[in-house]
């Protein structure tokens, strides 16, 4: 599994996280507990820093990365979709980042905002807690719902249940 420190800058890495073992992790970066990382993953920390808190799930293809001596903060139970990228922004608890959505520097999604597929949050934009923001640059389309909150309840507990059963259940094959 390629886990890099670079220049005494060294991930930390709850035992109960699971990085795929063709994810990169390299440098400052905290994972959380039943933090899941996808294969190819990129999480890249090695003059910013990323924190990724407890429960997360990165999926395949997603690019996380911090500008010089600044921070990348993934909060709790967050989800970033395949092939997200968040650079130098803050995920508030619960979020959840589409398929192939890009989060710029110095923007902010809120606690339980929904940001929708292919998304774009642009540099220092916000978007406020509880709605869902589509399109090119994203613009807030309305408000979550219930049925939002079970859905990606059950998905973020279907990738913690992979950060706890990978360990024995995957197996190479070539």
């Amino acid at each position: 599994m390629p886990i890099y420190s670079f220049e005494g800058r060294r991930p930390k890495i709850d035992a109960s996280a699971w990085v795929f073992p063709n994810a990169v992790i390299i440098g400052d970066v905290t994972l959380g507990r039943e933090v899941y990382v996808g294969a190819g993953a990129i999480l890249r920390g090695d003059y910013g820093s990323i924190e990724v808190g407890d429960g997360s799930a990165i999926e395949e293809g997603v690019i996380i990365h911090a500008r010089p001596e600044d921070r990348t903060s993934i909060g709790r139970n967050a989800m970033l979709g395949h092939g997200a990228m968040v650079h130098n922004a803050v995920i508030e608890d619960d979020a959840v980042i589409g398929m192939r959505a890009v989060v710029s520097d110095y923007s902010r999604v809120g606690e339980w905002a929904i940001i929708g597929e292919g998304g774009l949050v642009r540099n220092s934009q916000i978007v406020p807690p509880r709605t869902v923001a589509l399109g090119v640059p994203v613009k807030v389309v309305g408000d979550i719902k219930e049925n939002h909150i079970q859905m990606w309840t059950w998905a973020k507990e279907l990738y913690k249940g992979l950060a706890r059963r990978y360990p024995a259940g995957l197996e190479r094959i070539d």
